[in-house]
């Protein structure tokens, strides 16, 4: 029997690297939301590059891709962890931006994918995962509360 976690013998997850960003950029816009507000194209604009180096400098960040076994990105979800004064001085995570490529999708990939973000935020000493998803995803909406997450808020944005 392995002594290693179960999700290394199921799947690979990994750091991204630059070489990453053109595919992660092409799963953010391959829905109809993301087609709406990405702008993916090769190459890809700068803006894309330079958010991914501050990300990638950035202790409290980890843009995580998954590969398959032939080595290819098929996922990815970006985990932020906020110091904040209340819980005590708590560690919140923030799940973001979490992707799996259309021909991936449907084969348990994203129950995986939660279940090592979770354990990365126990890890990290995070005393809450969440998450926010835009109310017109009534399909991810189910999954997440499918995973065990609530619906204790209700969120607001505004963009400028």
């Amino acid at each position: 029997m392995s002594t290693e976690p179960w999700y290394k013998e199921i799947m690979k997850i990994r750091k991204a690297t630059k070489d990453d960003v053109q595919h992660i950029v092409a799963m953010l816009a391959d829905d109809e939301l993301g087609s709406k507000r990405e702008d993916y194209r090769l190459p890809l604009p700068s803006s894309y590059n330079n958010a991914f180096q501050n990300i990638d400098m950035d202790p409290n960040q980890e843009l995580m891709v998954v590969e398959n076994k032939q080595g290819e990105v098929i996922g990815t979800m970006q985990l932020s962890f906020i110091q904040y004064l209340t819980y005590q001085g708590g560690i919140r995570a923030q799940i973001e931006a979490v992707r799996i490529r259309k021909d991936a999708r449907g084969s348990g990939l994203g129950t995986q994918m939660f279940e090592w973000a979770i354990s990365r935020a126990k890890e990290k000493g995070a005393h809450v995962l969440q998450l926010t998803t835009d109310k017109k995803r009534p399909d991810a909406l189910r999954f997440y509360e499918n995973l065990g997450f609530t619906a204790s808020h209700e969120g607001m944005k505004m963009h400028f």
